[in-house]
C-alpha cells in the first residue's frame, strides 16, 4: 500500500502532474513512498480526514466528515468529495486486488463514509493514523510491514460494509422496509423543531446505518433531506396561516421549526409555494381567503 498527503494549497499553488485526484486549483499531493507502476483503475484510495472542512455528496444528501473519518474514493469519481479552504486528508493508495473482492464490490463501497467512532472504522482510523505518523517506518522494513497490515485490516472493512448493506437489504423487503420508514417519519415529526436533527441522528436512533437510511427514502422517490425540509415547511406554513398568530414574525416561526437562516428559509418557502413567508401571513390575516384552506385543497 502506498501512503499520500494531500494539503489544500492557494490556487496559485502548484500540484504534481501526476496528481491523480485533483486539478492543480485544487490541492497537491505529495508523496511519501514511491508508487507502484499502473493505471489509476489499479487502485482504490482510501480518504482519511484531518482537520477543516469535507463533506460528500452522498445518497442525494450532503454528510459532512469528522476528524479521523474515512471514505473510499477514485480519481474518475472525485466529484462527491467536497473541501474547504482549511481541509487537509491524508490519502491513501491501495491495490485493488489486494482487497480480495469483485471490481463490482469495490465500487459499491466508494463515496460510504465510515465514522471512526464505531465498528471496524474504528480500528481501522486508530492504525492508519498511527501509522501516518510514523515518518520512519515509510521506508523501512518495518514500514513494509505495518502497510501489509494495513491492507489486511482494509480489506476486513471492505467486507464490513458489504456485509452490511447486504444485511439491511434483506431487512429492507418491502413491508420490513416500509414499517421502518413509517417509524422513521413519525420520530422526524417528532424532532422537526430541533435544529440539529439530521440523517446520522435518525440512523443512530434508529439503530441503522445512514446508507440504509438513504435508500429506505430513495425507495419512495426522495431523500432524507428533502422529507425533512419539506415537513418543516409545512409546519412552518400552517403556523404562519393561523390568523391568531398575527404577532408572530417569520423569522421566530423559521428558528421555531428548525431553520437557522431567516433569508434561507424565506427563498425555499417561496420555492415551494409561490409567495413569500410575509406574504402567506398577511393573505390570512386579511381574511381574504385561507392560505390554509388552500394548502389543504393542494396537498
Amino acid at each position: 500500500m502506498t501512503q499520500s498527503l494531500m494539503t489544500r494549497v492557494p490556487k496559485t499553488g502548484s500540484a504534481q502532474a501526476s496528481d491523480p485526484l485533483f486539478p492543480s486549483d485544487r490541492g497537491v499531493i505529495r508523496i511519501l513512498s514511491e508508487l507502484p507502476d499502473g493505471g489509476d483503475d489499479e487502485f482504490l484510495y482510501l480518504g482519511m480526514h484531518v482537520r477543516g472542512s469535507v463533506a460528500i455528496t452522498w445518497a442525494g444528501d450532503k454528510v459532512s466528515l469528522e476528524p479521523s473519518d474515512l471514505v473510499f474514493c477514485h480519481p474518475a469519481r472525485r466529484h462527491f468529495l467536497q473541501f474547504g479552504e482549511d481541509c487537509q486528508m491524508t490519502f491513501f493508495r491501495v491495490p485493488r486486488c489486494y482487497l480480495g473482492v469483485s471490481e463490482s464490490d469495490l465500487d459499491r463501497v466508494l463515496g460510504v463514509p465510515v465514522r471512526h467512532s464505531e465498528g471496524m472504522g474504528a480500528l481501522v482510523s486508530d492504525f492508519l493514523s498511527a501509522l501516518a505518523a510514523e515518518a520512519e517506518f515509510h521506508r523501512s522494513a518495518i514500514g513494509d510491514r505495518l502497510a501489509r497490515s494495513a491492507v489486511d485490516l482494509l480489506a476486513i472493512l471492505v467486507m464490513e460494509l458489504l456485509q452490511t448493506e447486504a444485511g439491511e437489504e434483506t431487512c429492507g423487503a418491502p413491508k420490513a422496509g416500509s414499517e421502518m420508514l413509517s417509524r422513521i417519519r413519525s420520530f422526524i415529526e417528532e424532532h422537526l423543531m430541533e435544529p440539529d436533527l439530521s440523517p446520522e441522528s435518525i440512523a443512530r436512533a434508529h439503530h441503522i446505518s445512514v446508507r440504509y437510511l438513504h435508500k429506505l427514502f430513495q425507495n419512495d422517490g426522495t431523500s432524507v433531506s428533502q422529507w425533512v425540509r419539506q415537513r418543516r415547511l409545512d409546519s412552518c406554513r400552517h403556523e404562519l396561516g393561523r390568523t391568531s398568530n398575527r404577532t408572530v414574525t417569520v423569522a421566530a416561526v423559521a428558528h421555531r421549526w428548525g431553520f437557522s437562516s431567516p433569508s434561507h428559509f424565506s427563498r425555499t418557502f417561496r420555492d415551494a409555494y409561490g409567495m413569500s413567508p410575509s406574504e402567506w401571513q398577511a393573505l390570512a390575516a386579511s381574511g381574504v381567503g385561507s392560505p390554509l384552506t388552500n394548502a389543504r385543497a393542494d396537498g
